[in-house]
């Protein structure tokens, strides 16, 4: 019996895979600002290949990497014209498919953005709903919180942004 209850807790072990992803972008004049899959009003955007949505990268990164797929690098590289000014959540939605090739689906996401300004929580129920749509989860999967870096290093400066993110993912048995 011992054996059995064993096997049952590796198996259930193996079932879950555990995701971090990171992301940073420069802060510029003129760009539009997009987090979550929202736009932010605010006189900063980001500067990135596609539409720099922070956010967004540091969840497909946390994604592939619980599934052992690589980066967002890999996938969508900022050499492939494909990318020039995608909408990120177009990424998400590819990075969730890709997921889902590997049998596994999406439990949970913590993330937590790092910037001075603008404050984001008017747009965090919105940027949960977003997420949620496009990975099939229910806005009470989906946490987004923000700080500041107390006006240290180039967040605190209001020269970049930063996104962490961490996902939980369980394997689906198809058989």
């Amino acid at each position: 019996m011992l054996f059995f209850l064993c096997l049952y807790f590796i198996n259930l072990m193996n079932a879950y895979r555990i995701g971090f992803g990171i992301d940073f972008h420069k802060l510029a004049e003129g760009r539009t600002l997009w987090l979550g899959g929202v736009k932010i009003p605010h006189h900063k955007g980001a500067i990135g290949h596609s539409d720099a949505d922070v956010l967004l990268h540091a969840i497909c990164d946390a994604l592939l990497g619980a599934a052992c797929l690589g980066d967002i690098g890999v996938h969508f590289p900022d050499t492939d014209p494909r990318y020039k000014d995608i909408d990120s959540k177009i990424l998400l939605q590819k990075t969730v498919d890709l997921i889902r090739k590997e049998n596994y689906q999406l439990v949970n996401i913590d993330s937590t953005i790092c910037l001075e300004a603008p404050k984001i929580r008017p747009y965090v129920d919105s940027m949960r709903q977003v997420i949620a749509n496009l990975c099939d989860l229910k806005e009470n999967e989906v946490s987004i919180k923000a700080t500041t870096t107390e006006k240290m290093g180039f967040a605190g400066r209001e020269e970049g942004l930063i996104a962490y993110a961490t996902v939980l993912l369980q394997k689906i048995d198809n058989s």
